[in-house]
């Protein structure tokens, strides 16, 4: 995967909030799906596959040039969505005049029913061009730059998945492992330590840094093994069962009638040390 962080490892497409950074959907890249129709790009079908919870209610997707072509483009506005992205130069759906190097910050802007493509010469020798099915009239800024609405639309909601696994590099749960699934697993963790800080500090309104939710998030899930693997409590006297010799344990929850000479605090029962709870003498059937 060149200009990415990893060389390599396994993929992950997802789709992300981008004011509030929950991941919305995601799921592995496998490689060859059977399913994906033969005319059908592997960009779109995966866009397809992660806006499909969502489609029919008027939101937008922001996609890179990876993904952003004319056909999803369509296929989403048919579902009253929308789509902005960048799109590469060399697409055969792109008329050869937007490969064609224009006045420094110029706009051109091209239409075809409800998708506008605008073309903004950024660079002397590069240009960056942006499909939109959002922008019915592109307006240019009267800045120097002359930034169209386009850009500065995309260049905002264009940080959603960027930021969200850069939070998932900061603060991680991975520990060395040469076991795929595993890797699998830290991923999808992390992931989910995410969504659970974005969502405890939207329903309690309460601005905990995200190394803090974790920490307190680790402690209380390891609470309730951590006190089951407490051993019981020492110094404590044993009621012996006075007059008698050792007795066979009448609890046998965790043993084959053991021989004993302590006795229940509660109903009297001989028990022995295995069938002892955690507590003051007190067998597993008086808890």
């Amino acid at each position: 995967m060149p200009n990415k962080p990893d060389k390599f490892g396994i993929k992950f497409w997802l789709a992300a909030d981008v004011d509030s950074k929950y991941m919305l959907n995601g799921f592995p890249y496998l490689g060859k799906d059977a399913s994906r129709p033969a005319t059908q790009r592997l960009g779109e079908n995966v866009v397809l596959r992660l806006v499909e919870p969502f489609v029919g209610k008027g939101r937008n997707v922001t996609t890179d040039n990876f993904f952003t072509s004319l056909p999803l483009a369509k296929a989403l506005l048919s579902k009253n969505t929308s789509l902005v992205g960048t799109i590469k130069r060399n697409k055969r759906e792109l008329p050869p005049s937007v490969q064609v190097t224009a006045e420094l910050f110029s706009t051109t802007v091209l239409k075809s029913e409800k998708v506008v493509l605008s073309v903004y010469q950024c660079k002397p020798r590069r240009n960056v061009t942006i499909l939109s099915t959002q922008h019915q009239h592109v307006d240019i800024s009267t800045e120097r730059k002359k930034t169209p609405e386009t850009v500065e639309y995309y260049n905002h909601s264009k940080v959603g998945v960027d930021v969200l696994d850069q939070m998932a590099r900061q603060y991680s749960v991975k520990g060395g492992t040469r076991r795929w699934p595993v890797a699998v697993f830290y991923n999808v963790l992390d992931l989910a330590v995410i969504n659970a800080w974005v969502l405890y500090r939207s329903c309690l309104s309460q601005n905990i840094p995200r190394r803090d939710f974790m920490l307190q998030l680790a402690h209380e899930l390891r609470a309730e093994w951590m006190a089951s693997k407490a051993p019981p409590l020492a110094g404590l006297p044993f009621s012996f069962a006075s007059g008698k010799g050792r007795m066979s344990c009448m609890v046998k929850t965790h043993c084959k009638r053991n021989k004993t000479l302590c006795k229940c605090d509660k109903c009297g029962d001989a028990v022995c040390g295995k069938c002892t709870a955690k507590v003051l003498n007190v067998c597993n059937k008086c808890v």
